[in-house]
């Protein structure tokens, strides 16, 4: 590759990336705020709460409600004795638990949906990454509401020391959401390069 080519090469690479920061930045706000937005449609007391809307499209309590049955399935596994409604917990002797919209974890979703729709990739990789990524936040947020159910029964007087759950799990599911980026980015980057080498080494005809 002689010297014009390498910088074509850096302009069409650099093209690319900005292409993607502004890409990612245009959805994550477009999802983050939708989510938002939505939450506050479906919520009584929202300024824009509107009941048909909550009735027929509140995928927001759907997703609480996915969040809150299985975790007190395994709640009850460790032998405590758990009640629940639309957004709270109750462990009989133990703690009480509010699911708020903060703890749905569509905020880390909002920039995995982003990131991997902004990348260049494949459809077919793009949507398996999707679902991947979204099941792994999915059950990493059902083992902690679980946990804290179980833990705070178990070990009531350490309950203060609980306060700062929210920023330890944002801090284990983006971890694990990096990890999954880092192999699935290697894996389609190494796939680029693959066609991207077999079609500037085609024979050339005489």
């Amino acid at each position: 590759m002689n010297e014009i080519q390498a910088k074509e090469a850096r302009k069409q690479a650099n093209r690319k990336a900005i292409k993607f920061i502004v890409a990612l930045f245009i959805l994550y706000i477009l999802f983050s705020q939708a989510n938002l937005f939505m939450n506050s449609v479906t919520s009584p007391d929202a300024k824009y709460y509107n009941a048909t809307i909550s009735t027929h499209f509140n995928y927001i309590q759907g997703l609480r409600t996915a969040l809150i049955i299985p975790a007190v399935w395994i709640i009850k596994a460790f032998g405590f004795y758990a009640i629940y409604n639309e957004t709270d917990v109750m462990v009989v002797a133990g703690p009480y638990l509010r699911v708020n919209y903060s703890c749905l974890g569509l905020g880390v979703m909002s920039f995995l949906a982003a990131f991997v729709l902004a990348f260049p990739a494949p459809w077919k990789s793009t949507f398996k990454m999707l679902a991947i990524g979204i099941l792994t936040i999915y059950i990493l947020n059902v083992c902690r509401i679980a946990g804290l159910g179980v833990l705070l029964g178990f070990f009531e007087s350490q309950r203060q020391n609980f306060t700062y759950h929210h920023e330890i799990f944002n801090i284990i599911v983006y971890i694990c959401i990096f990890t999954l980026l880092y192999f699935w980015i290697k894996k389609n980057t190494r796939k680029t390069d693959k066609i991207e080498v077999g079609e500037n080494d085609q024979p050339k005809e005489d």
